[in-house]
């Protein structure tokens, strides 16, 4: 499943938590994808390779994107919030992840 190279610490620290949102409930309903929040400097295979480590799922493919930190302000002062990377992941057919069960 993992490729060799990767070290399976790394691969458990790739995802940081699951996007519970209402845009990611309808693509997750009509697409069968599931959205999480990962490491800036993580790649589509690692992402692949930790999903399936960590879900013991199957994952068909990895979709990517950078998210730009909001710009905030307080008074006169403004100020930027973290950028951070979101994925889209596809699961095979007949394969689901069930975050109310409490894998």
């Amino acid at each position: 499943m993992s490729t060799p190279n990767v070290n399976q610490n790394r691969l458990f620290q790739v995802i940081l938590a699951p996007q519970i949102t209402e845009k990611a409930t309808y693509i997750a309903d009509k697409h069968q994808q599931i959205a999480f929040k990962v490491r800036t400097d993580a790649t589509k295979g690692e992402i692949k390779s930790a999903v399936e480590l960590v879900f013991k799922v199957e994952v068909d493919a990895v979709t990517v994107l950078n998210v730009k930190g909001k710009i905030k302000r307080a008074g006169k002062v403004t100020g930027r919030r973290k950028n951070w990377k979101k994925a889209y992941v596809s699961l095979k057919p007949g394969q689901e992840i069930n975050f109310a069960a409490g894998e």
